[in-house]
């Protein structure tokens, strides 16, 4: 494996572990129930908007899914999410009402819906990475970036990534390549001068494959072995964590 110029990481599973939070539904349901009724509209109880919410979450898990055996799949745009997965039999007035406000509301959605913490290792490798001229990146599918941005900020991180591309905000995902081909052209890097990491095989692994990543490396999360379909391309090395890709990182600086 080459030493490379850059090192482009998934978010969830790779730069933190992320876990789901039971009660995160019934409190995005509760702050859009309160919305709803600032405009005078009751027509929906807290408890009709909660089994709607997790009924579009399960549709978009499956829907993740199928995109992930397109070659170029485009993102779901927060408006679409909420209009077409989550309020799609709300009265007008409703549907209109939260798809006016979908961004926010994805965002709420993120912040409420996982816990996360830091993969032990990941601040060693970055600053190892900057030591040695690897340039390193944020290549991440997204229901909302602003979330992982505002992460990375509060853990004095965000000044430690040079590019960071979410998939709501560039409006494709992952396995698409040009998710990592744009952090490429942002860097002024060649794809074969880059390693990507990820915790995935049908959107990571296959990711790194098609975009001629210099080497596609698979680090091991709680979400690795959840894969929906046999994956053919395999990564050219596999790490249980961030110091293990750093040790990995170090064989090509000696």
């Amino acid at each position: 494996m080459i030493r490379p110029k850059a090192l482009l990481l998934d978010f969830g599973g790779v730069i933190v572990e992320t876990v789901k939070r039971p009660s995160w539904a019934a409190e995005l349901a509760a702050e859009v129930h309160v919305l709803l009724g600032r405009t005078g509209f009751d027509g929906l109880t807290a408890e009709e908007i909660e089994s709607d919410i997790r009924a579009g979450a399960r549709a978009d898990k499956y829907w993740k899914d199928s995109t992930s055996r397109q070659f170029a799949p485009e993102e779901m745009t927060h408006r679409g999410f909420w209009a077409d997965f989550v309020a799609t039999d709300w009265p007008e007035r409703a549907r209109t009402l939260v798809t006016v406000e979908a961004t926010p509301l994805c965002k709420r959605m993120g912040e409420l819906r996982s816990d996360r913490k830091l993969r032990t290792g990941v601040e060693e490798l970055l600053a190892a990475c900057w030591e040695h001229g690897v340039i390193p990146g944020v290549v991440s599918n997204s229901l909302s970036g602003a979330v992982h941005r505002e992460y990375l900020t509060a853990a004095g991180l965000s000044h430690q990534m040079a590019v960071q591309v979410y998939s709501d905000e560039v409006g494709i995902r992952k396995p698409n390549p040009e998710m990592i081909w744009i952090a490429c052209r942002s860097l002024g890097v060649d794809p074969a001068d880059v390693w990507y990491v990820g915790d995935n095989y049908d959107r990571d692994v296959i990711c790194g494959v098609r975009a001629r990543a210099a080497a596609t490396v698979l680090m091991v999360s709680a979400s690795t072995d959840k894969i929906p379909y046999v994956v053919r391309q395999s990564p050219q090395a596999t790490v249980e964590d961030p110091r293990a890709l750093l040790r990995l990182l170090e064989k090509t600086w000696m």
